[in-house]
C-alpha cells in the first residue's frame, strides 16, 4: 500500500515540475557559456538568500513547537542545513572573483529577492504543514539544478572541490529530511491541519519566483 504523505507529496512535485523553460540560466552554465559575471551575480544572490531562508525556516519551526511538531523538526533541519550551506558559500564566491568588499556593497535583484521575501511570508501567514508540502515540492527542482551547476563547475570552469561544495550540498539525496517530510505531511493529513489545495497554490507560487530567479540572473545573449 502506498503510504498517504509519500504519494501526496510525489503527485504535488509531479504537478508542480517547473517547465524546462523556465530556467535559462543553468543550461547556459551547463554548456560553459554562461559568462563569470553571471557566477558572481549567482553567489551574491544567495548571500542574501540563505540567511533570509534560514531564519524563516526558524520561524516556522518556532510557529509549530506546540501544535505540529513534525513540521517544526522538518523546519529545524532546514535552518540547520541552511547554515551549513552558508558556510560552504564563501569559497564559490571567491572563486567567483569576489572579495569581501564587493560583496559587502553589493544591490541584490528584486527578480532574486522574490522567493526568499515569498518564503518570509509564508513563514509569517501559512499553516506549517502546508509549507512542508509545497517547500518539498519546489526543492526537488532546486537540488537537480545544483547538481547540474556543480558538475560544470568542475568540467567547464575548472572550480575546485571546496568552490564547489555549496551546489554539491543542495544535490545530494537527503533521505532523512525526506523522512521528516513524510512524517510532517501525515501529522497535518491526519490532525486536519493539510490544506492540499492552499499547499498546491504556495507551491506554484515558489516555482515561479525561483523562475524569476533564474531569469533576472540570465544575460542577454
Amino acid at each position: 500500500m502506498t503510504h498517504p504523505a509519500r504519494a501526496l507529496l510525489e503527485t504535488t512535485t509531479a504537478a508542480l515540475a517547473p517547465d524546462p523553460r523556465a530556467n535559462p540560466l543553468v543550461p547556459r552554465i551547463a554548456d560553459g557559456t554562461a559568462p563569470l559575471t553571471s557566477l558572481a551575480a549567482l553567489a551574491l544572490e544567495q548571500t542574501w538568500v540563505i540567511p533570509a531562508d534560514r531564519r524563516a525556516f526558524e520561524a516556522l519551526a518556532e510557529r509549530g513547537e506546540a501544535t505540529d511538531p513534525q513540521a517544526a523538526a522538518f523546519f529545524s533541519a532546514l535552518a540547520e542545513g541552511e547554515a551549513l550551506a552558508g558556510e560552504r558559500l564563501t569559497a564559490f564566491t571567491r572563486a567567483c572573483g569576489v572579495d569581501e568588499p564587493r560583496e559587502a556593497s553589493y544591490e541584490p535583484l528584486p527578480g532574486c529577492q522574490a522567493y526568499p521575501a515569498y518564503v518570509a511570508w509564508l513563514a509569517l501567514n501559512a499553516a506549517p504543514a502546508d509549507v512542508v508540502l509545497a517547500l518539498t515540492a519546489n526543492f526537488s527542482a532546486w537540488g537537480g539544478y545544483c547538481a547540474t551547476i556543480a558538475t560544470a563547475l568542475r568540467k567547464r570552469y575548472g572550480f575546485t572541490e571546496e568552490a564547489c561544495a555549496f551546489f554539491d550540498f543542495f544535490a545530494l539525496p537527503a533521505p532523512e529530511l525526506d523522512r521528516m517530510a513524510t512524517a510532517a505531511v501525515q501529522a497535518g493529513l491526519d490532525g486536519g491541519r493539510l490544506d492540499e489545495e492552499r499547499a498546491h497554490t504556495y507551491g506554484r507560487l515558489l516555482q515561479n519566483y525561483e523562475a524569476m530567479f533564474w531569469n533576472a540572473l540570465t544575460p542577454v545573449p
